[in-house]
């Protein structure tokens, strides 16, 4: 197959040369025009199946091209790179049948699924040549991308300026500018792993024409997939008044399709729009999903505080770093109660748990050397098969994130003996002034007094007890030095309570008593 570059600027066509994957979809002619003159001279010769061009160029443009090509008859598959979000430029694109219209600077992902899709349906169509069927397809797929993109922006526009509410009153045949306009948003997620087996693009496309038909049969507002959050379907109603009555039939028009319950949340009636999407917004982040509501308003939304992972983590990582599940469980179900009882199962602490989570695992396994590149089990499964958020399925997901974590640990090794008496020994040391016993170790560092009592004395060739006695001596010959202190201070300074205790311990281990030691330093001055 071949292709054809159509754009002024060098950088440009070299720059789609780059980055478009052309071998994998069969391409291994790529041809270069500097405008549409040069190009259809090419096309002429060539027949390229596979043509970019740009819309503004000199002697002949984009939309010359387009026209050219479209009344040449030209099979090929056309995709307009431009810089400018137009929608005259957008117009010109369908009514000459451009395949798609991307907007610079291209992503290479963008720019590789529509190479792709444009291959695969250049190859549908020199098999069937049904070209009306096709062409209309085009259509209908490109005309909603460009309303989908619209709307997303206009969702963060205080103010629909003039020539927005042109676009709107040219297609909707009213303007809504000076409208009170409410927001809904429904959540795709649980609908795409319910009912739609996982095809995200299926999902968007059944719920919005869902939507569609109920809003646009009274010119009652409009649905379409936000751009800016893949999450998220977005209605506007223009007619507020009847916005309760219409997301409703929404709601029910969707379970009678997919037996699903949809979640759909309802924001502040307002002339500005973007006021209105973060309402909605704010009311989906803070429902309560565990409860049977599924409409959400702002009249009813209520907050409470988060429970973040991270004020937990250090009993976590000790949790993880025994080994035991055991241990990993029970300090999850005092966070799983905590959440039941003090905080809400809601979108936005789902959202915390998740990425706090991922955080946590990502600093415990560079901690512990191992790649923090996963795979790794991301437990999302918390829903229900009618849609409903399932609390239990929640804790087993995360759940199930931990026992991999705790696998992954294990196997790397990380928790071996030598680190776990080393971590031992770091506590004797910061802690020899307190009164500190085996069973307190055993407790601390979850292992067995037993384990703890032979492998230390195997790595340190001394008891915990004397390995202490040794930190506190040494300690003691320090503060002996200071001819001001006590030698009651002294030995409360180094964990003894007891100043004849503590003379008999020093006298054993260094061979001679406290005071002994003391002029024997005076001595050597």
């Amino acid at each position: 197959m071949k292709a054809l570059i159509v754009d002024d600027e060098k950088h440009v066509r070299e720059g789609l040369i780059l980055l478009a994957q052309w071998g994998i979809h069969g391409i291994h002619t790529i041809l270069e025009a500097e405008d549409g003159e040069d190009a259809i001279e090419l096309i002429k010769e060539h027949r390229p199946e596979i043509i970019f061009t740009d819309m503004r160029m000199p002697r002949r443009d984009g939309i010359s091209l387009l026209k050219w090509l479209h009344s040449a008859e030209i099979n090929s598959k056309t995709i307009v790179v431009s810089g400018h979000d137009d929608f005259e430029y957008m117009r010109n694109a369908l009514y000459y049948k451009s395949f798609d219209y991307i907007l610079k600077p291209i992503e290479p992902e963008v720019l590789n699924e529509t190479l792709g899709k444009a291959v695969r349906e250049w190859k549908v169509q020199a098999l069937s040549r049904k070209t009306q069927v096709e062409e209309n397809q085009v259509l209908n797929e490109v005309k909603p991308l460009y309303w989908d993109r619209f709307f997303s922006k206009l969702c963060q526009s205080q103010e629909v300026s003039a020539a927005e509410d042109y676009k709107i009153r040219k297609e909707f045949g009213l303007s809504i500018a000076n409208k009170q306009k409410k927001i809904a948003l429904i959540p795709i997620q649980q609908l795409v792993k319910t009912a739609f087996l996982g095809d995200r693009e299926l999902a968007f496309f059944t719920v919005s024409n869902i939507a569609n038909e109920i809003v646009r049969k009274t010119n009652e507002g409009v649905c379409f997939r936000n751009l800016d959050n893949e999450e998220e379907l977005v209605i506007i109603i223009w007619n507020e008044q009847n916005g309760t009555l219409i997301f409703n039939d929404i709601v029910r028009a969707i379970y009678q399709y997919s037996k699903v319950h949809p979640l759909l949340a309802a924001g502040k009636a307002t002339v500005d729009l973007k006021k209105a999407y973060d309402t909605a917004h704010r009311v989906l982040q803070n429902h309560d999903l565990a409860s049977s509501k599924k409409m959400a308003t702002l009249e009813e939304m209520t907050s409470s505080p988060l429970l973040h992972l991270l004020d937990h983590s250090n009993e976590l990582k000790w949790a993880l770093r025994s080994g035991s599940m055991e241990q990993v469980d029970a300090q999850l179900k005092t966070l799983f109660t905590s959440l039941e009882k003090e905080h809400t199962f809601s979108l936005q602490q789902i959202s915390a748990w998740e990425t706090q989570f991922n955080l946590l695992r990502n600093n415990w396994l560079k901690e512990y050397e191992i790649d923090s590149e996963g795979p790794f089990y991301n437990g999302r499964d918390y829903w229900s098969e009618d849609g409903s958020f399932a609390p239990e399925k929640f804790k087993r997901e995360k759940a199930g994130e931990f026992k991999e974590l705790v696998e992954l640990l294990s196997q790397a090794k990380y928790q071996t003996e030598k680190n776990s008496m080393q971590q031992i020994e770091e506590y004797l040391l910061q802690h020899y002034q307190e009164d500190i016993t085996l069973q307190e170790i055993a407790d601390r560092f979850y292992l067995s007094r037993e384990y703890i009592s032979r492998k230390f004395k195997q790595d340190y060739k001394a008891t915990i007890t004397d390995y202490l006695t040794s930190i506190r001596m040494d300690r003691a010959k320090k503060l002996l030095e200071n001819p001001h202190l006590k030698i009651y201070e002294v030995a409360y300074g180094v964990g003894y309570q007891n100043e004849k205790y503590f003379s008999k311990v020093f006298k054993k281990q260094e061979g001679v008593t406290p005071n002994e030691f003391r002029q024997s330093l005076s001595g050597k001055i």
